[in-house]
Parts: C-alpha cells; structure tokens; sequence
C-alpha cells in the first residue's frame, strides 16, 4: 500500500461518438499479444461514457492510498502512487460529451475535496510522448474552480 500522489486523467483515443464497452477495454488491455496488451489488469479504475454514464472497472476504497487490488496499468512507473480514470473518446481532439463533462466536473471536484493534495493530472504529464487526454487538464481544472500547483 503507497500514498496515493496522483489522479490520472486519460482517454480512450477513439474517434467521437463511438462507444466503448468495459469489454472492450478489458481485451485492449488484457487480451494476449498482439491482439492485445497482455496486461493482468486494466489500465483504469473508472470509466466515462458518452453519455456520462460512469462505471467502475476496479474496484477502489476511496482513501488515501492505493492498495495492491487497487493498482491498474494507466502510466507505467507511476501505477502504485495513481488512480486512472478514462474519458471514451480523445482521438483527434477533446471529444467529450457534455454530459462527460458534467459528470467529469462532479467526480473531479468530489475527489478533490477528499484529496485535495492529490495531483489531478493528464496522462500526458507522466508521459510526454501521448497526446492524451486530448485537453489540457490544468486549464480545465481552473474553469471548474480547482486551482493546483503542479510540482
């Protein structure tokens, strides 16, 4: 069990309006090579349909660190300090829903006031080849009315 440091933000990189199931994600990830990544577990705790839906792909308790049955594969060097979270869609742009971005800002915010020395980060920041989440985190978190200092 480590401390949790961060809260990543990723997308799926698929192209507006497409949906993505729990499944699919499962296969990306899991699924042997080279159909799949052949990780034992998925890359995030938590995903955001187009509809704003949200559903849970590990479970997590919610407190300040991230236990063992808790880590999945979002930034590789940063998973054990880390939750990640997934947005579907992402390719070519910020392609999320309104009512992604609705349901985005109440569980930002919500996890925010329970954490709120938690970096809330995108993808990106732990790895400056990927574009993703395809929108910058930090401006966004600023239009919400979360203000952070990046260290």
């Amino acid at each position: 069990m480590r401390k949790l440091k961060y809260l990543v933000i990723h997308c799926t990189d698929t192209p507006a309006g497409r949906n993505v199931s729990a499944d699919d994600i499962r296969r990306w990830h899991t699924d042997p090579k080279p159909k799949g990544r052949g990780w034992r577990q998925v890359g995030y705790q938590a995903m955001f349909h187009l509809n704003g839906e949200i559903e849970e792909l590990v479970p997590n308790n919610n407190d300040s660190f991230v236990d063992s049955w808790e880590v999945t594969n979002g930034a590789f060097g940063f998973n054990s300090v880390s939750i990640h979270w997934v947005y579907v869609g992402g390719k070519g742009g910020d392609t999320r829903t309104t009512a992604q971005k609705k349901a985005m800002e109440v569980d930002v915010k919500a996890f925010h006031a329970q954490h709120p020395d938690v970096k809330i980060i995108g993808h990106h920041h732990l790895n400056a080849g990927k574009a993703c989440p395809s929108f910058d985190v930090q401006a966004w978190l600023k239009e919400i009315g979360i203000n952070q200092q990046l260290q």
